[in-house]
Protein backbone atom coordinates (compact mmCIF):
# COMPACT_ATOMS: atom_id res chain seq x y z
CA UNK A 1 0.00 0.00 0.00
CA UNK A 2 1.25 3.42 -0.87
CA UNK A 3 2.15 5.82 1.84
CA UNK A 4 1.59 8.87 0.02
CA UNK A 5 -0.83 10.34 -2.07
CA UNK A 6 -0.93 13.13 -4.86
CA UNK A 7 -1.61 16.06 -2.50
CA UNK A 8 0.75 19.08 -2.20
CA UNK A 9 2.34 19.99 0.70
CA UNK A 10 2.93 23.28 2.06
CA UNK A 11 6.60 23.20 2.64
CA UNK A 12 7.31 19.92 1.10
CA UNK A 13 9.57 19.47 -1.77
CA UNK A 14 8.44 15.94 -2.86
CA UNK A 15 4.78 17.26 -3.49
CA UNK A 16 3.19 14.33 -1.46
CA UNK A 17 1.60 14.48 1.81
CA UNK A 18 1.99 11.05 3.87
CA UNK A 19 -1.10 9.21 4.46
CA UNK A 20 -1.07 10.31 7.77
CA UNK A 21 -0.76 13.90 7.30
CA UNK A 22 -3.78 13.80 5.16
CA UNK A 23 -5.89 11.78 7.77
CA UNK A 24 -5.15 14.93 10.12
CA UNK A 25 -5.69 17.42 7.24
CA UNK A 26 -8.97 15.65 6.99
CA UNK A 27 -9.92 15.64 11.06
CA UNK A 28 -9.24 19.37 11.33
CA UNK A 29 -11.33 20.28 8.63
CA UNK A 30 -14.00 17.99 10.18
CA UNK A 31 -13.98 19.77 13.26
CA UNK A 32 -14.03 23.32 11.84
CA UNK A 33 -17.23 21.94 9.82
CA UNK A 34 -19.13 20.25 13.66
CA UNK A 35 -17.84 23.83 15.31
CA UNK A 36 -19.43 25.85 12.35
CA UNK A 37 -22.82 24.11 12.31
CA UNK A 38 -23.18 23.99 16.15
CA UNK A 39 -22.42 27.84 15.83
CA UNK A 40 -24.92 28.65 13.39
CA UNK A 41 -27.53 26.68 15.33
CA UNK A 42 -26.76 28.60 18.15
CA UNK A 43 -27.15 31.24 16.07
CA UNK A 44 -30.66 30.65 14.83
CA UNK A 45 -31.58 29.53 17.82
CA UNK A 46 -30.77 33.81 19.47
CA UNK A 47 -32.29 35.01 16.29
CA UNK A 48 -35.52 32.70 17.14
CA UNK A 49 -35.68 34.42 20.52
CA UNK A 50 -38.67 37.33 20.72
CA UNK A 51 -38.26 39.91 23.71
CA UNK A 52 -39.76 43.11 24.41
CA UNK A 53 -36.90 43.42 27.67
CA UNK A 54 -34.38 45.30 26.21
CA UNK A 55 -31.75 44.46 28.73
CA UNK A 56 -32.26 40.48 27.52
CA UNK A 57 -32.78 41.76 23.88
CA UNK A 58 -29.20 43.95 24.36
CA UNK A 59 -27.43 39.99 25.66
CA UNK A 60 -28.53 38.80 22.46
CA UNK A 61 -27.39 41.01 20.22
CA UNK A 62 -24.15 41.05 21.74
CA UNK A 63 -24.51 37.14 21.43
CA UNK A 64 -25.43 37.01 18.10
CA UNK A 65 -22.07 39.77 17.37
CA UNK A 66 -20.22 37.32 19.33
CA UNK A 67 -21.30 34.48 17.18
CA UNK A 68 -20.83 36.19 13.89
CA UNK A 69 -17.48 36.78 14.99
CA UNK A 70 -16.44 32.97 16.00
CA UNK A 71 -17.94 31.87 12.51
CA UNK A 72 -15.85 34.62 10.66
CA UNK A 73 -12.33 33.38 12.77
CA UNK A 74 -13.43 29.36 11.78
CA UNK A 75 -13.61 30.61 7.52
Amino acid sequence: MATALQHPEVGSGSGFVSEEARRQIEQARAVRERQKQALHLQRGNILSQNTSNPARRAALVAALAQIDGEIQAIN
